[in-house]
């Protein structure tokens, strides 16, 4: 009988999880009605069942509904603050500098750097600083300042709504989770231990899921990100100075260029060349045999 039992309770808690987890009211739920249906026909109408010698009540709901954060002045909004900006500087290196030291005042921190160089040996980088939600507006003025803005765009994400369902749900696993290791102290059989464990690890799994995406997602909130793309101005009238050797390798590049397009152009257009030449031909000899005299006409003259 013990292992029926069990199986009930399973089936109970697995039942109350799935309304906690999805929103489901559970206000009006009977646990008697649970007790249905069981291998011998009959039907049990007991609120509470006997487990091993003892007294112990089904276990019942105390995960919290899942809920918007829309609309309800007891929840915290959770905002997601990030920015993007190109600005233009007139040392990179020493722009980055800047901006570490920055992010450091401010309580952040700088989370990548990169520096790289064009053709023009123009150097460009981009920096990503994390800075605290609080200092998010104080930050952006103070890299605004490090030089000549091109570009700026900020987004804030609202994830009130996911935040308070993901708490909800780590609520009512947490409630499942109880109830189980309860269960298990009572479990007697080696497939009941089984099959408990069964539960304990799939909760426990979802459980880890759920906490860690809210550990995500507070890191986002509370530490902002800012985006800055470095680059240095391109100088007045191109590349200063003249350059003998850069300017032969054009011309050498400029003349095998058009040797290819030579190439190209005479593969491209032989089919016609040919044709042409054949034609041309077959004409030049046409016009030969009408040129020449027939033999009696040239005797009777």
């Amino acid at each position: 009988m013990n292992d029926k039992i069990i199986t009930l309770m399973l089936v109970c808690i697995a039942m109350v999880a799935a309304a906690g987890c999805m929103g489901f009211p559970t206000s009006g739920f009977d646990p008697s009605t649970i007790l249905q249906n069981s291998s011998n026909g009959r039907i049990q109408s007991e609120s509470k069942m006997v487990y091993a010698g003892d007294a112990a009540p089904l276990p019942m709901p105390s995960g919290a509904p899942s809920q918007s954060g829309s609309g309800n002045p007891g929840i915290e909004t959770k905002i997601i603050k990030t920015a993007y900006l190109t600005i233009e500087v007139r040392d990179v290196p020493g722009s980055i500098e800047t901006l570490k030291s920055l992010a450091s005042q401010k309580g952040g921190y700088l989370s990548s750097t990169n520096i790289q160089k064009d053709y023009n040996n123009r150097l460009s980088g981009s920096v990503i600083l994390r800075v605290p939600a609080a200092e998010f507006e104080n930050t952006l003025t103070g890299v605004k300042a490090i030089g000549t803005v091109k570009s700026v765009s900020t987004q804030g994400q609202d994830v009130t709504e996911e935040y308070v369902d993901l708490q909800a749900q780590k609520i009512s696993y947490q409630n499942q989770l109880a109830q189980y290791n309860e269960i298990m102290k009572k479990a007697v059989k080696v497939e009941d231990v089984i099959t408990v464990q069964q539960q304990i690890d799939r909760v426990q799994t979802e459980l880890n899921r759920l906490e860690g995406r809210l550990k995500y997602l507070d890191s986002r909130i509370d530490l902002s990100t800012i985006t800055v793309n470095l680059q240095e101005p391109e100088p007045v009238g191109g590349e200063t100075g003249h350059n003998f050797i850069s300017t032969i390798n054009e011309g050498i590049a400029g003349f095998f260029g058009m040797i290819d397009a030579i190439i190209i152009i005479l593969f491209t257009l032989l089919p016609l060349i040919i044709v042409g030449g054949a034609g041309y031909a077959i004409y030049r000899w046409r016009k030969g045999r009408k040129g020449a005299a027939p033999p009696e006409l040239s005797e009777r003259k």
